[in-house]
């Protein structure tokens, strides 16, 4: 039985790979290698959470000949991604850039979060009354009673 299970997970671990078939590969091990790396960058634009690499979507499978034939052709990556972005968009790329309005995007989260917790520290201290440097801020009422409270207390030591 267990035997079984571990030949199920190794088949199911090896799925993504099965995507390229040995048509669409190019002869060379460095440049096949290359078009498989540039392949795992670049977004199904049919599944959307997953690589060209990975995918067997025919828009896929059009992707990964594209890649290999601009390698061929010469294409540097960043021409190759630059020719995908400027006919699909940046959405094309799983990891987009850091840069200009995107970096807007990529700072918008944990800004938020820092935001928020700004905002919960300054709500709960409000609530409490607390100043930050330890003292609690009472009305003359409350003053009067808690003298009236520790007059006793101060007899004593």
């Amino acid at each position: 039985m267990r035997h079984l299970l571990a030949a199920v997970l190794i088949a199911l671990a090896t799925l993504p790979a099965l995507a390229v078939t040995p048509d669409e590969m190019l002869e060379d091990p460095a440049l096949e290698a290359r078009a498989r790396d540039l392949s795992t960058g670049i977004r199904c634009l049919v599944c959307r959470s997953e690589s060209i690499d990975e995918s067997n979507a025919d828009l896929a499978r059009d992707l990964r000949v594209l890649v290999r034939e601009r390698i061929l052709a010469g294409d540097t990556d960043e021409e190759i991604e630059a020719y995908l972005v400027s006919r699909y968009g940046e959405y094309v790329l799983l990891r987009p850039d850091t840069s200009g309005a995107n970096l807007l995007l990529w700072a918008a989260g944990p800004l938020a979060l820092l935001a928020g917790l700004g905002v919960s520290v300054f709500y709960i201290r409000r609530q409490r009354g607390y100043d930050g440097a330890g003292a609690t801020h009472f009305s003359a009422a409350e003053r009067r009673r808690l003298d009236e409270l520790t007059e006793g207390e101060q007899d004593r030591h």
